[in-house]
Parts: C-alpha cells; sequence; structure tokens
C-alpha cells in the first residue's frame, strides 16, 4: 500500500520451470524462491490463487503441488495465506467474473500506473489475485469485524439478548 492507503506495484517475476525435468526440484526452486521474496519484502499475507479443475487431471495436481511448496514457503514464516478463485479475482477488478486476462491485465497496470508486457499475462493474474486480496481486507462489507454467525454477535451484542 501507497500512503494514502492505495494498493502499489512493489515487485513482479516469472520462474520458469519449463527446462527442469525433475518434479521435485521444481517444488524445492517454487519453495525457495517464494521463501526468497517473502523475507526480501516481509509481505502481511501470501494471497494465492485457487486450484480450479481443467480437462487433465495431472495438471491440476501438479498446479496444486506447485500452491502447496508456496504456501508451505509463506506459513513456514509465519504469513497466513489466502486463497482466491480466478472469478472471484477478475470480478473484484474488472467487475466481471469471465473477463479475459487480457482485460484483467489492462485494468490491473491502469490501476497500479504500471506497463507490463503482453506475454506476461500469467504474472499480472498474480497481481489481480493480490489486488483482489487487498480489497476483501479493505471493503467495509467483508470487514472481519462483522458478525459472521449468530454466535459472535450474540457474543459481541451481549444486552441485545431479550430473555
Amino acid at each position: 500500500m501507497d500512503a494514502k492507503g492505495r494498493p502499489g506495484f512493489v515487485d513482479m517475476g516469472v520462474l520458469d520451470l519449463r527446462k527442469e525435468k525433475d518434479a521435485y526440484v521444481k517444488l524445492r526452486r517454487i519453495f525457495e524462491k517464494v521463501g526468497a521474496l517473502c523475507d526480501l519484502h516481509h509481505p502481511d499475507d501470501l494471497a494465492i490463487e485457487s486450484p480450479f479443475y481443467g480437462h487433465n487431471a495431472q495438471v491440476i495436481l501438479k498446479l496444486g503441488r506447485a500452491q502447496g511448496a508456496a504456501m508451505m514457503a509463506a506459513l513456514s514464516r509465519g504469513i497466513p495465506v489466502f486463497e482466491y478463485a480466478p472469478r472471484k479475482a477478475k470480478m473484484a477488478i474488472c467487475g466481471n467474473g469471465a473477463a479475459s486476462k487480457e482485460q484483467v491485465s489492462l485494468i490491473v497496470q491502469r490501476t497500479l500506473g504500471i506497463d507490463i508486457e503482453e506475454k506476461w499475462l500469467d504474472a499480472t493474474d498474480a497481481l489481480a489475485i493480490a489486488m483482489c486480496h487487498y480489497y476483501q481486507l479493505t471493503s467495509p462489507l467483508t470487514s472481519t469485524k462483522a458478525a459472521t454467525s449468530w454466535e459472535k454477535f450474540l457474543e459481541a451484542n451481549p444486552g441485545r439478548i431479550k430473555k
């Protein structure tokens, strides 16, 4: 966040693991890279895209393992992890859960005041997930102070109970 509490761009990168053949070496590199970024930037939270089912079960299995490595890098440093569905992030950024990657990228770039090459659409998806988390945290409609159950409401408002 900037001085006015608005989201701001800090860092972005792409970890290209296509040349690495060993799946476990890939997972270690993800863990190490995410851990190094956590050590460098000291984030309060890690926002990650929820896995979604495609046409190939092997793809979701590999994606889940990769996400697990990233999550453990954050969790091992005491950083909480939050997941957002791709449609939720698109809705938060574009107002349309079926927005294209190009639409998401354009709005992310305009909101953050940055220019990103079109070849980095997956990276702008990650920025969209981070912005979705920011909006979730700062929205008065999703405030963690709001009652999330009747039990919590009653605990917070004992004077409102009539006997």
